[in-house]
């Protein structure tokens, strides 16, 4: 494709407007032409940031003359049916994590795009774009590890006064799915794809009573085992009070190594009064702020190279059957074995 890729991007909150940013500022080749969300204040928001078409619906903004791609920033519940319409309109398609909310629904998703091999389809596990995460997996694929054995992860979003995340709660699929989901798909990735055999998750929430509304916690635990032999387990939270932490600890025949630990946004102790404060990261954005640009810069090299096709969306359908085997775990009390 020559010339600029024209991108609309449907849903503009917290996370929709950091990927308008990029891709108004931040990444080539691209012309961020129209917006969408049935939220006026969103629209307005884009309206004054960047001077760009608004619709107030996804197919409204299919109509846009000369769209190229879409980037779909809205709930989870909308994914699945929001990435088929985007596909069936023969739009590239860029849809955040999680596919669905359930696996039949990934399922469909993948038939349509099975059927439209010659657009780019890319789920938004920005993960895989961080530098410290490709490096462990070119070591992994080294053999400097040897054979991998145990992976532990940690995900932990800081301590929300306003429980600003309640709020989204009853439509996110709950913890594993909205935060683990990460986690779930980077140990997949460092065992090559490897399938689970075995789950089971624990959780709490203390701090968020709020949410035994709609049976979702603001801690949580899982063990998974793989065929390989290998056992990951998970920490997932939104409790922390030392800021925004996303960790990996590996575990092989030969060594191990550890990601994310000790990155502070401010690499500062600050001491008053007898007592010492010492700043860690904010949010995701602060420790994941370049692979979501690496990530947007893949997409659109993938579209001006014809380079068409399924990227991580078979990833994703395993990544959501993890996670939903994790919450069904949580609610009844017993493991989940996976076929």
């Amino acid at each position: 494709m020559k010339g600029k890729i024209k991108i609309g991007i449907v849903g503009l909150g917290r996370l929709g407007r950091r990927h308008a940013e990029n891709l108004a500022n931040h990444v080539q080749d691209v012309d961020l032409v129209a917006a969408a969300s049935p939220i006026t204040s969103e629209l307005e928001w884009a309206k004054a940031h960047y001077g760009i078409e608004t619709y107030s619906n996804l197919a409204s903004l299919l109509k846009h003359p000369g769209l190229d791609a879409v980037w779909l920033v809205t709930p989870t519940s909308l994914h699945a049916q929001q990435s088929i319409e985007v596909l069936e309109a023969g739009k590239h398609l860029f849809c955040e994590k999680p596919l669905s909310l359930d696996v039949p629904s990934c399922d469909e998703v993948i038939k349509v795009a099975e059927s439209h091999k010659d657009l780019v389809t890319m789920i938004g596990f920005m993960r895989r774009f961080d530098a410290a995460y490709i490096k462990a997996k070119q070591a992994l694929n080294n053999g400097e590890l040897g054979k991998v054995f145990r992976i532990h992860c940690e995900s932990l979003d800081p301590v929300d006064p306003n429980a600003f995340f309640v709020k989204f709660a009853p439509t996110s699929g709950g913890i594993f799915l909205d935060c683990c989901i990460h986690d779930i798909d980077l140990v997949r990735w460092m065992l090559n794809g490897d399938k689970a055999k075995k789950v089971a998750a624990y959780g709490t929430r203390i701090m968020y009573p709020d949410l035994e509304a709609c049976n979702d916690i603001d801690t949580g635990a899982a063990v998974v085992e793989f065929e390989c032999g290998a056992l990951a387990t998970f920490h997932v939270s939104r409790t922390s009070h030392i800021g925004y932490k996303a960790t990996m600890d590996i575990t092989g025949t030969s060594g191990s190594l550890s990601i994310g630990h000790d990155i502070d946004e401010i690499p500062l102790i600050k001491g008053i009064n007898g007592t010492s404060c010492h700043k860690g990261q904010q949010d995701f954005f602060s420790r994941f702020n370049n692979a979501f640009l690496s990530e947007a810069t893949e997409f659109v090299r993938m579209v001006k190279a014809n380079d068409a096709g399924m990227h991580f969306l078979e990833d994703a359908r395993e990544a959501t059957r993890i996670a939903v085997a994790m919450r069904e775990s949580f609610e009844s009390g017993k493991p989940v074995e996976l076929n």
